[in-house]
């Protein structure tokens, strides 16, 4: 499996690199970074030689990759989502902070090629997903359910994508309340708080709470490296490659459905 990084001097992108030197079969074939990027065209010490840092998606796209991984910014996960797909390479998004216009470019892309978007590429995530749907259908409608995530200082989404990915799992959107302040009266039936922590270097930490009238449940996933997610990404990079085109899922892709 060959692959383009985009994002690929930031600390998820070097992570990448990390992570399929040691996945079995994995080689990067290019590496790509913003426009104007002060490294723009310099070598880059990698496990497959030196590769060039390269500034423009179209080029990237032509590098022969079976899959691109990004970890950037929205605008740039776009631009590198339409590159790809225009050469008949599958695009796995890591990027959070996307928002509906961004979502919408990203699944036109996925009509001419396979690409899974998810805020969170950690398959033990996803285990949490299942069990926080699991558990809401167990208790019932009588638990109340609040989700706390905490993150690093340098995070500039509030609340996590995974976050709301969580509430939008166990929820409809309009029942989902991104934090409360002020006179807020008593909670409403099935409302799902979403809460933000941020500080220090907290690589992720995610808690659904179930709160009846005489118990509590919680269901907690937390990262103690950022690894997880570029591993993540590059396993799920290796079961999109034989896909056809189209927007996966995580779940799809794990479950290995259709």
């Amino acid at each position: 499996m060959k692959l383009v990084v985009n994002g690929a001097l930031g600390r998820m992108g070097r992570m990448v690199v990390e992570a399929a030197a040691a996945r079995p079969g994995a080689t990067v074939v290019a590496l790509l970074e913003r426009p104007g990027h002060p490294h723009a065209g310099r070598p880059v010490p990698t496990p497959w030689g030196d590769l060039p840092l390269l500034a423009d998606p179209a080029t990237a796209a032509a590098s022969g990759a079976d899959v691109g991984i990004d970890f950037s910014a929205p605008e740039a996960s776009v631009a590198f989502a339409r590159a790809l797909a225009a050469r008949g390479v599958g695009v796995v998004c890591g990027t959070t902070g996307m928002t509906g216009p961004h979502l919408d470019a990203l699944r036109e892309s996925a009509a001419r090629v396979p690409v899974v978007w998810s805020p969170n590429t950690s398959l033990g995530v996803w285990c949490l997903h299942e069990l926080a749907a699991v558990a809401l259908n167990t208790l019932g409608p009588g638990y109340d359910v609040e989700i706390v995530e905490a993150h690093h200082r340098h995070k500039r989404d509030a609340p996590s994508g995974t976050a709301l990915s969580l509430a939008r799992r166990i929820a409809d959107e309009s029942a989902i309340v991104s934090g409360r302040q002020g006179e807020v009266g008593p909670r409403p039936a099935g409302e799902v708080g979403v809460h933000a922590v941020r500080g220090g270097e907290v690589a992720g930490d995610h808690t659904v709470m179930f709160l009846g009238d005489h118990e509590r449940i919680e269901i907690t996933h937390r990262a103690s490296s950022r690894m997880l997610f570029a591993e993540g990404a590059v396993a799920l990079a290796e079961r999109l490659a034989a896909r056809p085109a189209g927007w996966w899922t995580v779940t799809e892709l794990l479950r290995g459905q259709a």
